[in-house]
């Protein structure tokens, strides 16, 4: 009886196969991991995230990207968050970047499980990462874990909070992430 064994790729082998690749995909430890794709809301959700960081973190040393670079995390696997902010300088063919202080990610009903436990584990082994936003994408509400002495301190927020990130001097309503959203129940951000 003979067992098939697969060699674990490498970064770079991921990377390079994924730069190629139609899908998105985010990169195991061992091979690549196709991550589906969004409804209009999740979409919606990024789209207003992105609007808001460009707006506010212009003029200050940080920067925001997303969501095709990706993070350096456990055992060398890469994942692509809807959005981070870095406050480092680093060249603009890098692929991973370098010293992420907050990191978003948007909810899709099957992406929850992924990004409430595995990524939350593995974002709180990267050193740098100070604060890791996941924001629903079927109603209004940011779940916030700030790290604090190596453990997540959560915080929940709803449609008349703000998320407020000193790591890169800036804060979010929460409303402006869900501007011109009107979820099927009524739903608002206020």
């Amino acid at each position: 009886m003979s067992a098939s064994h697969q060699v674990p790729w490498t970064q770079t082998e991921f990377l390079d196969w994924a730069a190629a690749q139609n899908g998105r995909h985010e990169f195991d430890g061992f091979g690549p991991v196709a991550m589906t794709g969004g409804t209009a809301w999740h979409n919606q959700v990024s789209q207003n995230l992105y609007a808001a960081l460009r707006q506010r973190l212009r003029g200050t040393p940080c920067w925001f990207f997303g969501p095709d670079l990706g993070i350096d995390t456990v055992g060398d696997a890469i994942r692509f968050p809807d959005a981070l902010i870095t406050c480092a300088k680093f060249p603009g063919e890098a692929r991973i970047a370098p010293d992420p202080v907050v990191v978003f990610e948007v909810l899709s009903p099957r992406s929850g499980r992924i990004d409430r436990i595995v990524k939350l584990r593995e974002y709180q082994a990267v050193a740098s990462i100070r604060r890791y936003a996941i924001i629903e994408s079927t109603g209004v509400g940011v779940t916030v874990l700030e790290k604090l002495d190596g453990a997540w301190k959560a915080e929940v927020l709803t449609g008349g909070d703000t998320l407020r990130l000193p790591e890169a001097g800036i804060e979010l309503p929460v409303t402006a992430l869900y501007e011109g959203i009107a979820f099927p129940d009524g739903e608002a951000a206020a």
